[in-house]
């Protein structure tokens, strides 16, 4: 049988159907949720169940302790309701007029970025016009119900056409089939826009940007789409990757820093070689190095799930940062399954 939810704050209400996780009731019902990798690694979705009960029919999630699922916290990309609830959630109005939409998309080009790194550029049909904000993502669908989600590297300043970062997955159909036998003028199927990772252009506080390995694509959306509204706010991105050749498009953050007095770049590497002079170590702790105090900062980062659970964990806990001024997107390697998943690397 159905359940009913409502959330406290707006009074908004939906029915879960059996079996449904309540962030999906919630977007089939039109409200905006936050949520990113839909897998219960990055608690972007959590929120709070003030009334009722809740199960993890998939098992526990990674992102949730059970001392804070004990104090009423909750995952809802996983939780499935036991009960009526009434739960608290931060609604993200900004993309609730956004709509999802499925759409063939055209392969115009492919370019190599890194030895592991491809550009694929994708025009899209004129119509139905594609609405996004810098940062979200798409699902690519595949046969058997199989989707692979890739966040959009360009801004929608140019809506026709999708730029993705494709990272090779040693064993994985659909980036082998892109690194090998992909042809010009493919046609691929796409779902989205999705996730709800974006600028809030709403505050008015200095930003830091932090990016794992391909996890620089939703970023690099967002900076450029600051830039052709002509936004200023001060930014540092910090970039992080194992060697230097990983930095795969290095060369354009460190042009921004010339053209633009606001923005400022940090590249970081775990595992340089001789030749590197720049800074090393986790990509977070770098950034801390510079910002011990995170409390005046909005602060995006995207990135592998490892990066992303360390340095959420220090910048709440330790350093500042209140939970409200922190978003992100998590990248997660998905196997060939029908789950929803984000790559590493692959979308971004």
């Amino acid at each position: 049988m159905p359940f009913h939810v409502r959330v406290e704050d707006s009074g908004h209400e939906f029915e879960c159907q059996d079996g449904e996780t309540v962030l999906n009731a919630a977007l089939r019902a039109g409200y905006a949720f936050p949520y990113s990798c839909k897998t219960g690694t990055c608690a972007s979705c959590r929120g709070r169940v003030v009334e009722g009960r809740i199960d993890y029919p998939e098992g526990w999630p990674q992102a949730i302790t059970g001392e804070e699922s004990g104090g009423g916290l909750a995952l809802f990309c996983q939780a499935v309701p036991e009960t009526d609830l009434v739960v608290a959630v931060r609604e993200v109005e900004a993309v609730r007029g956004i709509r999802t939409h499925v759409l063939p998309a055209r392969v115009e080009s492919r370019e190599r970025l890194s030895h592991d790194v491809m550009r694929v550029m994708l025009k899209l049909p004129r119509t139905p016009p594609l609405d996004y904000l810098a940062g979200q993502y798409m699902d690519v669908l595949l046969p058997g119900g199989r989707r692979r989600a890739f966040s959009i590297a360009n801004p929608p300043d140019h809506v026709r056409e999708l730029e993705m970062h494709i990272r090779y997955v040693a064993g994985g159909d659909f980036t082998e089939w892109v690194f090998g036998e992909l042809p010009k003028r493919a046609v691929l199927r796409l779902e989205g826009p999705l996730g709800t990772f974006f600028v809030r252009e709403d505050s008015g506080r200095d930003m830091l940007m932090m990016a794992g390995g391909t996890g620089f694509a939703p970023l690099k959306a967002m900076i450029e789409g600051l830039l052709a509204k002509g936004l200023e706010r001060p930014l540092h991105l910090y970039w992080g990757a194992r060697r230097e050749e990983d930095l795969y498009m290095a060369e354009l953050p460190a042009r921004w820093t010339e053209e633009h007095d606001h923005i400022d770049f940090t590249p970081v590497l775990s595992e340089p070689d001789s030749r590197w002079h720049g800074r090393t170590g986790f990509v977070h702790e770098a950034l801390l190095a510079d910002h011990p105090e995170l409390s005046a900062f909005d602060v995006y980062m995207s990135g592998p799930p490892a990066m992303i659970d360390a340095a959420r964990h220090a910048f709440i806990e330790r350093h500042g940062l209140p939970e409200g001024q922190l978003f992100y997107d998590s990248f997660e390697f998905s196997p060939d399954s029908k789950a929803k998943r984000k790559l590493v690397g692959s979308e971004g």
